[in-house]
C-alpha cells in the first residue's frame, strides 16, 4: 500500500464517528503483528523509540535521522497507517520543517508536534513549555513543509497539569486555527476537562495514554476523540518476557522447560518466509543460486 493510501486511511479514521485504540509499536515485527491482528492503525511514541533504538529514557536524546530510520523500517514491514511522535520537531520552526520532510519521506501517515520545551534546560525541575506564539509558528511551519496534503499534522499539548485548563484551552484554539488536522492532548484526566476542550475546537481529538476514568469508547467518540492510546504495553510486555527468560537461563533453566516463546511456525509467518521462498524459487532456482533457510 502506498504512503498516500495509508495517509488517506488515517484521515478516514479521523473523519469517522468512532474512537479507535491504536497499536503501540516499536519495530517491524510488532507493526506486522498489529496489522495481522486487525488493528486499524499504529503509533510510534518518542519514549518507545528512544528505548528501542538507544536503550535510553525519553529525554530528547534520539535524533531525527534515527527516528526516521525506524519509521521507514516499520513502514516496509506493515501496511498500517503509522502516527509518529515528532516530539518538539527537534528544534525551532525551521527544524520542524526538516522533521516533517524527513518523516514524510520515511512514510509516516501522520505526526505530532508538541509545545514542550525540549531538551530540558539547565536547572529545569519539571516540564516547561514554549510560548504559545512559538507553538503556533512551529505548526505553521509543519503545515507548510508537507508535500503530500494527505499527511496528518497533529498539534500536541500537555500543558494542562502545569499551566492549567484556561491556558490549555487558549493553546487548543490557537493551534486549531493554524489548520492542524487534529489536536493531540496529554494529561487529560476528567470528563469535565475533555468536555471543555472538545467545546473549544472543532477538529478531531487524540488522547495520549488513556486515563482509566475515561475508558469509554462510545463516550469518547461522542466528544470527537477519534484516537485514544492505551499506553505502550506491547513493548513493556516484550521486555519483561526477555528479562524473565534471560534470568531463568542464567539461573540454569534448560530451554526445553521455558514456555511462552514464539514457536517456529509463528516466527516463519511473522517473517513472511513463504513469500521469500516463493521469490527465491522465482528468481534464483534457474541460476543454481538457490539458498534454503
Amino acid at each position: 500500500m502506498s504512503w498516500h493510501a495509508r495517509r488517506a486511511r488515517l484521515r478516514a479514521l479521523l473523519a469517522a464517528e468512532t474512537c479507535v485504540f491504536p497499536a503501540s509499536v516499536h519495530d517491524p515485527l510488532s507493526a506486522r503483528a498489529a496489522g495481522d491482528l486487525g488493528f486499524e492503525m499504529a503509533l510510534l511514541a518518542g519514549s518507545v523509540a528512544s528505548l528501542a533504538v538507544l536503550g535510553a529514557p525519553d529525554l530528547a536524546l534520539l535524533t531525527l535521522s534515527e527516528l526516521a530510520g525506524l519509521v521507514l523500517r516499520i513502514g516496509r514491514a506493515a501496511d498500517l497507517p503509522l502516527l509518529v511522535d515528532g516530539d518538539h520537531g527537534y528544534g525551532n520552526a525551521l527544524n520542524v520543517r526538516r522533521t516533517v520532510e524527513e518523516l514524510e519521506i520515511a512514510g509516516a501517515a501522520g505526526l505530532s508536534i508538541e509545545d514542550t520545551a525540549l531538551p530540558a534546560g539547565f536547572g529545569a525541575t519539571g516540564a516547561a513549555f514554549i510560548p504559545r506564539a512559538e507553538g503556533v509558528g512551529k505548526l505553521r511551519a509543519a503545515l507548510a513543509a508537507r508535500r503530500d496534503p494527505a499527511l496528518v499534522i497533529a498539534a500536541r499539548t500537555g500543558t494542562i497539569a502545569a499551566l492549567g485548563l484556561p491556558e490549555t484551552l487558549d493553546r487548543a484554539r490557537a493551534y486549531a486555527e493554524t489548520g492542524a488536522d487534529a489536536l493531540f492532548l496529554t494529561g487529560i484526566r476528567t470528563w469535565d476537562e475533555l468536555d471543555a476542550l472538545a467545546g473549544a475546537v472543532s477538529c478531531p481529538l487524540i488522547l495520549g495514554t488513556l486515563a482509566p476514568a475515561l475508558d469509554d469508547p462510545a463516550a469518547l467518540a461522542a466528544r470527537r476523540v477519534r484516537i485514544a492510546l492505551q499506553g505502550h504495553l506491547p513493548f513493556q510486555a516484550g521486555f519483561a518476557a526477555t528479562v524473565a527468560t534471560l534470568r531463568a537461563l542464567r539461573a540454569g533453566a534448560r530451554p526445553a522447560t521455558l514456555g511462552h516463546a514464539a514457536d517456529a511456525a509463528l516466527l516463519r509467518e511473522a517473517a513472511r518466509e513463504r513469500e521469500y521462498q516463493a521469490a527465491m524459487a522465482d528468481y534464483l532456482e534457474q541460476t543454481g543460486e538457490n539458498r534454503s533457510f
